[in-house]
């Protein structure tokens, strides 16, 4: 027969700790908590100790050092005698791009892969339902080296674009040249650059990106500020001004002034020699990483919208069909605004698992943060901890990051009671 303490007003004994209801559960996880810290202080205790016995104190002095490698994929310049930071910061540029690309694409694709699940037509309804089920039951990396050999094998190398009569020519106006090395598209230059900011042998910024960043974002608040005074008008009057025009504006024509005072133009690939220069190069690696991942990752993200569309109440689509609404408008107007708010919280989770994923990029040989700081760096220099802690850190703050930002888009979705 169990006996409980009651609660009574007395002189404290150490003995209410354990059999005083009031303490007990205090008493337990303090106990947790000091157990916990004093493991985790005997294995931090016992890794230093060892790392000395080896002679491999924890520091961080290799990151100035010398990398000694090259890159193939870069947003900045870096050459082999830049330093470990620098390289490590190039590979978390290239993991930034490819998470970026491939959150976007996946979302558009999953949006529309979702929504035609659910067309009435059965052929593309089953299209789309072997599109999901081949996707998501294939190991990505399997997906990831396919497409990396259907990129090489399939497109024309750079000497089929020779000659008065090539075999394959430049697209889109002669701006842009698909091989099986690669895709060159037009490179974005500016004749009066404003310069770079630089941060030590780490990084640099680009002062013409910050100003265009700054001057887009002014561009938006001052078309957001627009809309809400659109709003007011029509809440006291009834009738709604008509604002588009001036809200293309705010944002585009500061835009393009200063495009034009940075004088921005394009710098187009030029076949020289063996290969093309000039242009921006999108490696074969880049382009098969961001395929693979995006189209793996969309066929979970159609899975999650269908979902939400299917939660939604019959009765909104009767609704709405019954005020005049086409099929198209009705999804787009009263279904999926409605299903946003059940989509967006797993949609957050594809997110972070492509960005993770990402990290594969070492079998298709893209330098990501991966293969620079947790790769060959690490293999240079020896440091595994340090590195290791870095890499982790590195892939910690970003999803953080992306869960931040979805949950803060999430809280605005949500319905506010009145």
């Amino acid at each position: 027969m169990t006996t409980s303490v009651d609660p009574h007003e007395g002189t404290f004994k150490l003995s209410m700790l354990i059999y005083d209801t009031r303490y007990r559960s205090i008493t337990i996880q303090i106990v947790a908590l000091i157990a916990f810290l004093s493991f985790f202080g005997w294995l931090l205790s016992n890794t230093m100790t060892n790392l000395a016995t080896l002679g491999k104190e924890p520091s961080f002095g290799f990151m100035s050092e010398p990398a000694g490698y090259d890159i193939n994929q870069r947003l900045i310049e870096y050459n082999s005698q830049s330093s470990h930071l620098r390289a490590a910061f190039v590979g978390l540029l290239n993991t930034l791009l490819v998470a970026v690309m491939g959150c976007l694409t996946a979302t558009v694709v999953g949006v529309l892969v979702g929504v035609l699940r659910l067309s009435k037509n059965w052929m593309v309804a089953k299209l789309m339902t072997v599109y999901v089920e081949a996707f998501r039951n294939v190991p990505v990396l399997m997906w990831i080296v396919l497409a990396m050999a259907v990129l090489i094998e399939s497109l024309p190398a750079p000497n089929k674009f020779r000659g008065t009569d090539p075999e394959a020519t430049m697209k889109l106006f002669d701006s842009v040249a698909i091989t099986n090395r690669g895709v060159y598209i037009p490179e974005p230059l500016f004749s009066n650059s404003l310069g770079n900011i630089s941060f030590g042998s780490a990084f640099d910024v680009s002062i013409d990106l910050l100003a265009i960043i700054a001057v887009l974002l002014a561009g938006v608040w001052g078309a957001r500020k627009i809309r809400q005074r659109a709003d007011r008008i029509q809440e006291a009057t009834g009738v709604r001004p008509v604002t588009w025009w001036a809200r293309l504006a705010a944002v585009f024509v500061p835009l393009i002034a200063l495009l034009i005072v940075l004088g921005f133009h394009l710098g187009y690939p030029v076949l020289k020699g063996f290969n093309f220069q000039g242009g921006t190069y999108m490696r074969n690696s880049l382009i098969a990483l961001w395929l693979a991942l995006s189209l793996y990752t969309a066929a979970f993200i159609a899975e999650i919208v269908r979902a939400g569309i299917l939660a939604i109440a019959k009765g909104q689509t009767e609704a709405a069909s019954a005020l005049g609404l086409r099929s198209n408008r009705i999804m787009s107007l009263v279904i999926l605004p409605q299903a946003m708010r059940i989509i967006i919280p797993p949609l957050i989770s594809q997110y972070l698992n492509l960005t993770k994923n990402s990290s594969l990029a070492i079998a298709v040989g893209y330098m990501d943060i991966t293969g620079t700081l947790m790769g060959i760096t690490l293999n240079q220099t020896g440091r595994e901890l340090e590195t290791v802690l870095l890499g982790m850190l590195v892939y910690l703050v970003i999803s953080l990051s992306i869960s931040a930002l979805m949950n803060w888009y999430n809280n605005r979705m949500k319905l506010v009671e009145r």
